[in-house]
């Protein structure tokens, strides 16, 4: 038989206290277990370590755990854009998860030196500690019990104890408090609760616009053609940092020469980021709420449609850099990955379920991005040619397919999510942010500032304020609508069929739009984004060594800077991520890298006129609390929360 010292020693290890201490929740509550009761009694505190499971390594955790301490998840993001001086908190992390670039979950995943099972944790890593008045030098005897006998060991009480918490069962801690003013005995009970979220959507919902590395640029600039193919036409735009290539366009050069320099999303093909509100939504409620553990599954895929993207395979939007070269054109349909996991994960545990659903699409069912090439498209030959190719959208086209199609395919998507999650109230509806609103909800003025870029862009007024009063009026309370199955909205259960939705960020949205500016701005913004959209040298002479106007380094912009706007105009896209679209179909890849084409999606195809991480921190700022409510994390949990007993009598001496 084991010696208790043994048996100890395969459950319990003694390690320096962690820094995260429990986080009040919202409403300023304490969580059970994570501080003191009233009268100061003692008592036993626990908390999960590393406990958004996305991520391999606790110190990333922990980054997390600290930075929102007593912060919204907004201020959170800002304390670490100002951290990192405006390059952003994951750049280093992305290479650090439990799912690969491609999209694939780690099965198992080795965390913090533990292989774990992913999506069917077995158990969890609890560090335990005795809280309140504890006397100087007392000596603690614990005991854990989680059902197949107790584990003991007796150390001082000032040393935590770190434990692995069985999936799915209660375990009973007592310690007994020895010390020259007597004994006495704590009890608690811990309970991990493991929540199993999916992210499904469109490009708002993958994040798209912040690349977890952006990337970097050069003091030199990279000459594009335009459209009608002249040498006049030719302009240059900064070059990626590092390219040793042909920056002329005479000089073309391979593809793969300019992707090594490429921006890094941990999925380039759905340009997934761990800054989307989905993400950091799951984030922090691992961050606020210390006796559970998070497992996130991101699916939402940029481009995604309800038909296209999620009932079926979509286009890839890039691909990451490959010493192979080779593209994978397509994704897969989100609701066929969700399916298979799911029941990838019920085989191993019957009993797991999926807990919750975090979704935002519509956008691209109603072509929200050819309304935003219908609005800052300005020069005659671009609008042809993005007209015959289908690129641009009237409002009047958008109209139709919002109450033509969207609700059908609403009507289809709920009946496909019912049997992953049950209760349609676990699905997370988060609306989206009109981007063009400033100055308190009035649209944005229009014009070439935030958009000179490419030259033939130029955000028209009246069709930015169309386009604008039609999101407000029109597309916003529709989508409200199908959610909650209102204004005429037919479900087949209205009381089981509303969706829990999400629109408390769209107020603070309305004086954040593309358009909004502050001196608080970062200084290369202020200075080399110009009011009247002439931040790009003309001159294709000495832009080709200087394409800044201001003749600062495009180096110095920082995408993850605290800004006024919280929506990407097309310089920030292209300054973030300057995408190329890797994952378009042969027949469709521009001849080379100078191409007309590649000029204008590289202002656009990183995320244009979509949420900056601020942004997407305030929208999970409004998605937390209602996750937490459809999860009861705030409910009252008793059985966990310790109560101190009367003393009991000394140990004798051994």
């Amino acid at each position: 038989m084991m010696t208790t010292v043994a048996l100890l020693a395969s459950v319990l290890a003694v390690h320096s206290p962690l820094p995260a201490q429990a986080q009040p929740a919202p409403g300023g509550a304490l969580q059970p277990g994570g501080a003191l009761q009233p009268g100061g009694a003692l008592q036993i505190s626990w908390e999960v370590r590393n406990r958004f499971r996305l991520f391999r390594e606790e110190r990333d955790f922990l980054l997390h755990a600290e930075s929102g301490r007593g912060r919204s998840v907004l201020a959170a993001e800002q304390a670490l854009g100002m951290q990192s001086d405006g390059r952003g908190w994951a750049r280093n992390t992305v290479n650090r998860l439990c799912i690969d670039l491609g999209g694939r979950v780690s099965e198992p995943c080795t965390r913090d030196n533990v292989k774990e099972s992913y999506l069917t944790p077995v158990d969890h890593p609890v560090v335990i500690r005795l809280a309140g008045p504890v006397p100087v030098g007392a000596t603690c005897a614990w005991s854990l019990d989680d059902g197949e006998g107790p584990a003991t060991s007796t150390i001082d009480c000032a040393e935590p104890i770190n434990y692995r918490a069985r999936y799915g069962r209660t375990t009973a801690v007592t310690v007994d408090v020895s010390s020259s003013d007597g004994s006495q005995r704590v009890s608690t009970e811990i309970a991990v609760r493991d929540i199993f979220i999916a992210g499904l959507g469109d490009s708002i919902a993958s994040g798209e616009g912040n690349p977890d590395r952006p990337v970097a640029l050069a003091d030199e600039g990279f000459c594009f053609r335009s459209f009608l193919g002249m040498a006049y036409t030719q302009y240059y735009r900064p070059s990626r940092a590092g390219y040793k290539g042909g920056r002329a366009c005479e000089a073309p050069d391979l593809l793969s020469v300019w992707q090594r320099q490429s921006a890094l999303w941990f999925n380039a093909a759905c340009h997934r980021s761990l800054y989307s509100y989905q993400t950091r939504t799951a984030l922090a409620l691992a961050v606020q709420y210390p006796h559970i553990a998070v497992t996130y599954l991101p699916l939402a895929c940029t481009g995604a449609t309800i038909a296209d993207g999620l009932f079926g395979s979509q286009r890839a939007r890039d691909c990451p850099p490959s010493k192979a070269g080779n593209c994978q054109g397509t994704v897969n349909a989100q609701l066929a990955e969700l399916r298979e996991a799911v029941a990838a994960a019920k085989r191993r545990q019957p009993d797991r379920k999926l807990d919750l659903v975090l979704l935002s699409v519509g956008a691209n069912d109603i072509y929200f991005s050819g309304l935003v090439a219908d609005v800052i498209v300005d020069t005659a030959t671009e609008r042809a040619l993005f007209r015959r190719s289908g690129v641009l959208a009237s409002v009047d086209d958008a109209r139709g397919a919002l109450m033509r199609d969207l609700p059908q395919g609403f009507a289809k998507l709920r009946e496909a999510l019912k049997p992953l999650v049950g209760d349609m109230s676990r699905v997370v509806y988060t609306s989206y942010a009109n981007p063009t609103l400033a100055n308190n909800g009035m649209p944005c003025p229009g014009g070439r500032a935030g958009f000179d870029i490419h030259p033939s862009f130029n955000a028209d007024p009246q069709r930015l304020a169309t386009v604008s009063n039609f999101v407000e009026a029109e597309f916003l309370p529709q989508l409200k609508a199908l959610a909650l199955c209102q204004s005429g909205i037919l479900c087949r259960n209205p009381a089981a069929d509303r969706m829990t939705f999400v629109d408390a960020h769209q107020a603070p949205f309305a004086s954040h739009g593309f358009c909004a500016r502050a001196e608080s701005d970062p200084e290369f913004d202020r200075q080399c984004f110009a009011a009247n959209g002439e931040s790009f040298n003309p001159d294709i002479v000495t832009a080709a060594s200087q394409p800044m106007m201001c003749g600062r380094s495009a180096g110095e912009y920082r995408a993850y800077s605290p800004r006024a706007r919280w929506i990407r105009d097309a310089n920030d896209s292209y300054f973030a991520a300057m995408t190329y679209p890797q994952g378009l179909p042969s027949s469709q890849q521009p001849n080379d890298i100078h191409d007309a084409t590649w000029g204008v999606l590289s202002a656009v195809y990183g995320g244009a006129v979509h949420p900056t991480a601020e942004g997407h921190a305030a929208m999970a700022d409004a998605a937390v609390p209602a996750a937490a409510a459809v999860l009861q994390l705030d409910a009252a949990i008793p059985e966990v929360i310790s109560q101190p007993v009367s003393p009991i009598p000394a140990l004798p001496a051994r």
